[in-house]
Formats: structure tokens, sequence, C-alpha cells
């Protein structure tokens, strides 16, 4: 019989990664943990990267999902549908942007693509400011802005990307300054980027931590110091919460949050963990950009009634069990336990992190020169001993990211970060 792998290969484009040298079918999972089709069961720390937020199985959305589907799976947006405003109604609530409307879409690309297209059509710009090292998605437009070489599989776009500087702290020509001249560097690099530019730019798009480039994060309070700048020049600032979302940075229900003096963005996209593995994203933005746009469009799939019944569940489920208060404090002993586990192996440059969002960086010994390898080594490592981690970062994806269900426990961290240490050390 043909092997999954090689029919796999056979059909699926090249492109398609995969990770392990022998590559893994997950068959089902329950809870933090997943079962392979040996029957080999491991704990997950990466959750279909970032996606299945709450527990694999979780019976509270399994129900709603069953019970939608046997009322209706499919009707489009050309017809009210209860699920839809009922979920609109709550992430609008929780968004913090006054008077929000929100579109739902299939994917977080989709939902950074609609983003991208309310500020080109609301400012009549097609400049758009982005973070160097950023990724947020695979469409023309999203590849087109995205500041990960590694990633970006396109140099031609819709749009002009100037990319700005701040994303990450520890790296490039301001890295060994103190947090708050980082910041007036970063400001100043604006300011004068701004001041080459020939008309209006339409908007800034960032993540609050960079998710598919390490987990890597500006100062507290970088795009706040933006913000005054960008309000000046009539910029709108795009959150890009696809990764950082629904309380998973422990700290912050939104990443925005942790720059939160300059209030709630103007657009926030989303996606990911809303579905618990449901294809769900969206975009929520002030009545006045959402309702910019003069020609009809309607989604086929955004918003359809079973996605809505799911992602209403999920999200009841994580706010009346304080699932962002379990990652702040279950986050908190997990990072501690990396940080632990990672002194005295050479390869490991930083851990950093919040909640439970944790990359560990791997460099050549002694250098600062990434080290794909290893943490390629890192990653076999720690799923020959039964736990699943991802890996990214801009340079050659040379990080460990690590990003269980918010429902971990502090028993399931440790029996992690054990794993984990055994794995660093192997190097």
């Amino acid at each position: 019989m043909t092997s999954l792998y090689a029919r796999h290969k056979a059909v699926i484009p090249d492109w398609v990664a995969l990770y392990y040298r022998d590559p893994l079918e997950i068959t089902h999972g329950e809870g933090r943990h997943v079962w392979d089709a040996e029957g080999r069961r491991y704990l997950d720390f990466f959750g279909g990267i970032l996606t299945t937020m709450t527990a694999h199985a979780l019976p509270e959305v399994t129900k709603a999902v069953s019970e939608q589907a046997g009322r209706i799976i499919h009707s489009s947006t050309l017809y009210l549908n209860r699920p839809m405003v009922e979920l609109a109604e709550r992430v609008a609530g929780l968004s913090g942007i006054p008077d929000a409307r929100v579109f739902f879409t299939t994917s977080g690309t989709e939902a950074n693509d609609a983003a991208l297209l309310l500020a080109t059509a609301y400012t009549g710009s097609n400049q758009i400011l982005a973070m160097r090292n950023s990724y947020h998605g695979r469409s023309f437009s999203t590849v087109g802005i995205t500041g990960n070489r590694t990633w970006s599989t396109t140099s031609l776009s819709p749009l002009q990307a100037l990319y700005v500087y701040g994303g990450v702290r520890t790296r490039g020509p301001y890295a060994g300054l103190t947090d708050e001249r980082f910041t007036e560097a970063c400001v100043a690099d604006l300011e004068d980027m701004l001041g080459q530019t020939r008309s209006g730019v339409a908007a800034l798009i960032a993540e609050p931590i960079q998710g598919v480039g390490g987990f890597t994060s500006p100062p507290d309070g970088l795009y706040a110091a933006f913000r005054r700048v960008l309000d000046r020049h009539g910029i709108l600032w795009i959150s890009d919460e696809v990764q950082t979302g629904w309380g998973r940075t422990g700290d912050h229900f939104w990443g925005w949050q942790a720059h939160g003096q300059a209030g709630p963005p103007d657009i926030l996209t989303f996606a990911k963990g809303i579905g618990n593995g449901m294809s769900i994203g969206g975009v929520v933005a002030r009545a006045e950009i959402m309702n910019c746009l003069d020609a009809n469009s309607i989604s086929t799939f955004g918003g359809s009634p079973i996605t809505m019944a799911a992602g209403l569940a999920n999200l009841a489920y994580l706010l009346e069990h304080d699932l962002q208060g379990n990652a702040r404090r279950v986050g908190g002993l997990l990072i501690e336990r990396v940080r632990a586990a990672a002194v005295g192996v050479a390869a490991v440059r930083e851990v950093r992190g919040r909640g439970l969002m944790i990359g560990i960086e791997l460099t050549e010994p002694g250098t600062d020169r990434a080290n794909p390898d290893a943490a390629g080594a890192v990653l076999e490592a720690a799923r020959e001993n039964g736990l699943l981690i991802g890996k990214g970062g801009g340079h050659n994806t040379s990080t460990l990211r690590i990003a269980p269900p918010l429902s971990l426990t502090v028993s399931e961290a440790e029996e992690g970060a054990a794993i984990l240490e055994q794995a660093l050390r192997s190097l």
C-alpha cells in the first residue's frame, strides 16, 4: 500500500511544508493531547499553529457544531444569520473600538486582505507601512506587505510597502538601547520615512507580537508612540491580532492593549483561536471605515452558521473559565521553567514571550547567526519524547514556538518543560 506521505507528495504542492523527517498524521485529540496514526500520544504545545485555543474536542464546541449541523450548515451572507449577528455583537463589544462593525472571513489571510482593502479605499492611497520581520498571510496583497523574506514569495504587489523598524527588540541597530531610547529611535525612523513619501500613506499594519517572525515584540507603548505620529498624518492603525487575540498573551485580551495609551486601533483583524479549529477570521473597524466601500460585497463562506456556532461556544467557554488568567498564571510558570531549562545551552540566544506565547531563539554558539539545524533537531527530539512544538523566526526559522491551548494545566506545563529541557540539552 502506498504511504500517505507518498500520496501527499504526488498531489500536494512542494511548497506546502510538513514538519518532521517522518511526517506526522494526527488522527484525534482531547484536551491538550493528540494521537497519531500509530497510536502514540503527544502533549500539544502548538495547537495547529495557535488555532486550537481552548482544548481539543472541547465538548461545548463539538456540541454546538453538531446541533447547528443538524439545523443548517450554510446560507451565505445574503440571508439573515442569527449566529453571525450574535458573535459579531460579542466581538464588537470586546474589541474596544467604538461604533464597531464586524465582517467575518474564513482565515487570517483573508481578514488582513479585507483590512487592507478598507484602509486603501478609505484613504485613497495604496501605500502601506509594515513592520520588518512581519507576516500577514499568503494572498497576493498580504504577501506584498510581509516583511519576512522566508514567507514573502514575490516582490510583485498591488500595494507599495514601506517597512518600519521596531518589531524586533534585540536585533538591529537599536538593540543596545534602553526601552525608552529604543522607542524614541523607532519613532524618529518613522518620522524620517514619512518625510520621504510622495503622498499620503493609508495605514500601518502591525502584529503586537510577531507570530511567524518568532514571537518577537517591541517595548510596551511603541505603537502608542507610533499612533501619535500616524494621527498627525491621517494614517490608520491596523492591529493584526490573528495570533495575539483572545487573551493568549495573558496580560491583555488583545495584543494592542500593551500599547493602549493611544486607545484602540482603527482596524483590528482576528482569526485562528476564536474557532478552536473551525475556519473563522474577521475584521473589526469603526462604522465610517467599514462602510466606506461603494460597491456590493458578500462572503460565501465567511460567517457560516456552523463556524459561528463554534465561535460563540468557544468564546463563551474562554470567558467563563478565565482562560486569559490561566494563560497569565500557567504561562508565567512555563516561561520560567523554559528559561531555567535553557541555562547553559550554548545555542540558546534568547527565551522571550508572554502568556502562552513563548519563543526560544537558537543561534550558532557565541554568535547571532541563525541556527535552523539546531531548531530542527530540537523539534525532532521533542516529538520523540511526546511533545509537539512549532518553529519560525525571521532568520531562517531558527526560533522554536511554544503556544499550547489556553486551558493548559500546571502539571502539563511542567511535563512539557521537562521534555523541552531534555531536547535542548540533546544539542
